[in-house]
């Protein structure tokens, strides 16, 4: 097992905790990529994914099909997906994704935070090195496939690593190889569970149990707005 395997099994963030906010985060990536390309899901690739994503998520249908419409309408606001960086205490790396309407009402509110939290919101590339920007996808599991020989099969779509995580397949490679990877599990008739974008951090550092509550304070207001669709951190 190699580090993403690590890293996601250790991974403790409680992103999206409550269904309300899943349900509207998944409506405004589906919002974003339906501008982009499109409300047919047969030839918008990334949409195709999104609904894999709400249906894992147990999103209803009708919710699905109301967000394609509302954002293939006029009335759909334009949303914009923005890059935050920073430093939380104690010199812990932190990214933020975040999905917005309205990019002078986000920054400042996760300056805020930061700032309320005793860190400090850096500026673009400030920390962004230290993590690795990885795509993943969560695929059913075929009875007698050989792992080594998929991960071989794939390496050329740009594949790093593939381990079972329960009746799944989870396929890790980097952020650009998202399309050649989709491209080939949908040529080979692989169910597509959902896909997903991480950082994951290049080294992490351990903290005390008081340090780590200090961490967990900014890490909880970052969460809880509904601008923010990720946070990535490096502490272990």
């Amino acid at each position: 097992m190699g580090r993403a395997f690590e890293y996601r099994k250790a991974r403790k963030l409680k992103r999206w905790g409550t269904m309300a906010k899943t349900f509207t985060k998944l409506g405004k990536e589906i919002a974003i990529a339906v501008k982009d390309a499109g409300p047919n899901p047969e030839s918008n690739a990334r949409l195709r994914v999104l609904i894999q994503n709400a249906r894992a998520a147990n999103m209803p249908k009708d919710n699905v099909e109301r967000a394609i419409k509302k954002a293939s309408s006029k009335d759909q606001k334009d949303y914009k997906e923005i890059t935050y960086e920073g430093y939380a205490p104690h010199g812990i790396a932190i990214m933020v994704e975040a999905a917005t309407d309205n990019n002078t009402r986000t920054v400042a509110n996760v300056r805020s935070y930061f700032n309320k939290c005793n860190g400090s919101l850096g500026t673009t590339g400030s920390v962004e090195f230290m993590f690795e920007h990885k795509c993943h996808f969560k695929v059913a599991a075929r009875e007698g496939l050989d792992l080594e020989e998929l991960e071989l099969e794939m390496i050329d779509s740009g594949v790093e690593e593939i381990f079972e995580e329960d009746d799944s397949l989870v396929i890790y490679a980097p952020f650009e190889s998202y399309g050649n990877i989709q491209k080939y599990l949908e040529e080979n008739d692989f169910e597509i569970k959902g896909a997903e974008f991480e950082r994951i951090p290049t080294d992490t550092k351990d903290l005390s149990e008081e340090q780590r509550a200090d961490v967990d304070k900014l890490l909880e207001k970052l969460e809880e707005d509904e601008d923010v669709s990720n946070v990535f951190h490096n502490m272990a």
